[in-house]
């Protein structure tokens, strides 16, 4: 637990209120996460203006008290947040409820079929570069599906055509090297 942390009296609260439940404490992705049969269930942290509680499942809670939210529209399929602003709006007995529950879903196996990923559209500009230099091609197809398709997300985003042009080029050699768009923003990369 980030002793540091503005909300470390809240996150203490949160730690002692979830010890009461038959949930294993670990630490994973820098944050407290609690696990049943080695799964994760809940977890929490605090951040600049909250903290929260997230249920990994939080998709099949009921949420009688309309708290839960989706923290990434569009991207978050699963997971569901309870934002806290203040200490005060720590209930226990509503925690426990919805930390109950989430024991129930882990204890039935639900699970969120993941969607297929869709087919990933290549730019013209990129097609019309795979067939002058058809060592890009085999290049581009050596990449993983993610980072293609941060490509052709880049490269086709651009509304003018010089714009996707001058991306493709900044491009080329990236791929050719085997890297992704944002490698150098990731680690471990």
């Amino acid at each position: 637990m980030d002793k540091n942390n503005k909300w470390s009296e809240a996150l203490v609260l949160l730690a002692d209120i979830l010890a009461k439940t038959e949930l294993e404490h670990t630490i994973k992705w820098g944050a407290d996460t609690y696990t049943f049969n080695g799964t994760n269930v809940v977890a929490f942290h605090g951040f600049r203006d909250f903290f929260s509680l997230w249920f990994h499942n939080g998709v099949f809670m009921s949420d009688p008290y309309k708290v839960l939210i989706t923290a990434s529209e569009g991207k978050t399929k699963s997971l569901r947040q309870w934002r806290f602003t203040a200490l005060e709006q720590i209930d226990e007995a509503k925690i426990l409820q919805y930390v109950s529950e989430a024991i129930e879903i882990e204890k039935q196996g639900l699970r969120l079929t993941p969607e297929k990923p869709k087919a990933i559209e290549v730019p013209e500009e990129l097609e019309k570069t795979f067939g002058v230099q058809p060592d890009m091609k085999e290049a581009f197809n050596k990449l993983s599906p993610g980072k293609q398709k941060e490509y052709c997300e880049y490269i086709a985003s651009a509304k003018q055509e010089t714009t996707r042009i001058s991306r493709l080029e900044k491009c080329i050699p990236l791929i050719l090297n085997g890297s992704g768009l944002n490698d150098k923003y990731r680690k471990n990369c």
